[in-house]
């Protein structure tokens, strides 16, 4: 209880932010509560030079709120429909991750970046933007201000996309079919694929936006696999290291059991079936609890050192971003969609 009274007022604050930040990010879907959160909360961090009373609070937001957030993340993913759905965009999918996580990881050692900050752009990148982010950061052990960056570059490219793919789509001669997996597979969050097959839509009289969110969505799977061989990875550099000094080694202290919850929530929703009216509102207090981690993240984030460092990031998602949506593209014509 002592401990919930020195986190109560950093808590608050973060709510404070994130109330505003959900409402802009439902305004203007193709921007994001995230986005808004990160950017509220590094103007405040302006403004507001000494936190001592917020900081226990905010700490526990930007740690352990995003840990449930991606727990319940869980609950909205019912792995049997989306596969089911979207098995037909799978060699695509698989195409386009690999090809970011193999960008990511050249660019990592060419430019000789923090791996962390690479780590979250590949990830960001192939799978699904903030969610996979959020769900990847506690498990590398990433700061804020690397987290920050990573949210910063995944929202750039994903605004550019959803304003130019649609009319790039229709100059490539896309079908709906090819642009709902074009959209699906090549932009990297959810809104924004939204945004993007709206407007095709709008442009052509169409109805790819479920075609995309259901490609979308069996990206999102990628979470899975990717968190536990990172997870993995890190015990065993964590044991490793253990080793060398001639300590002890815990396991309980290195794995991010969250994961193992995070898994827990799909295979509950995929078994059970549950229904849209139950996992609704569960998968809205996720998104809302990434929007308060989002905001905690950018007050704890330097925005001078963070334009300042920014270069290389963004030309790692400019290569992430381009060499994913080349890859849809080949792959489809490879498969006669195109």
């Amino acid at each position: 209880m002592k401990q919930l009274k020195k986190q109560a007022l950093g808590i608050g604050f973060c709510l404070l932010i994130a109330v505003p930040a959900w409402l802009l990010g439902k305004w203007l879907p193709v921007v994001g509560g995230p986005v808004f959160a990160i950017l509220m909360g590094m103007c405040l961090a302006l403004m507001i030079k000494e936190q001592p009373a917020l900081e226990p609070g905010v700490k526990y937001t930007s740690k352990k709120i995003l840990q449930y957030a991606v727990i319940l993340l869980g609950f909205g993913m019912n792995l049997t429909d989306i596969l089911e759905k979207g098995k037909q965009s799978l060699p695509i999918i698989l195409a386009t991750i690999i090809t970011a996580l193999v960008i990511a990881f050249v660019m990592y050692k060419v430019l000789k970046m923090d791996s962390k900050i690479s780590t979250l752009v590949g990830v960001g990148s192939c799978i699904c933007g903030g969610s996979a982010i959020a769900a990847t950061a506690p498990v590398i052990d990433a700061d804020d201000e690397e987290i920050a960056q990573a949210i910063s570059v995944i929202f750039l490219f994903n605004v550019i996309a959803a304003l130019i793919f649609p009319s790039l789509g229709g100059v490539l001669g896309l079908s709906n079919e090819g642009f709902g997996l074009f959209a699906g597979t090549a932009v990297n969050d959810t809104s924004s694929v939204t945004a993007a097959a709206t407007a095709w839509d709008g442009i052509h009289g169409s109805n790819t936006l479920e075609a995309a969110t259901i490609v979308k969505l069996t990206r999102t799977l990628a979470i899975i696999p990717i968190t536990l061989v990172l997870a993995l990875w890190q015990v065993w550099k964590a044991k490793a290291a253990g080793q060398e000094a001639g300590g002890t080694f815990q396991i309980k202290k290195i794995f991010p059991f969250f994961i193992l919850f995070f898994i827990l929530a799909s295979v509950i929703t995929t078994v059970f079936s549950l229904p849209g009216f139950v996992t609704a509102p569960i998968k809205e207090l996720s998104k809302f609890f990434i929007i308060m981690a989002m905001a905690a993240i950018g007050f704890n984030t330097n925005l001078v050192k963070l334009v300042k460092t920014g270069g290389k990031p963004i030309f790692m998602g400019f290569c992430c971003w381009v060499g994913i949506s080349v890859v849809s593209l080949l792959m489809q014509k490879a498969l006669g969609i195109l």
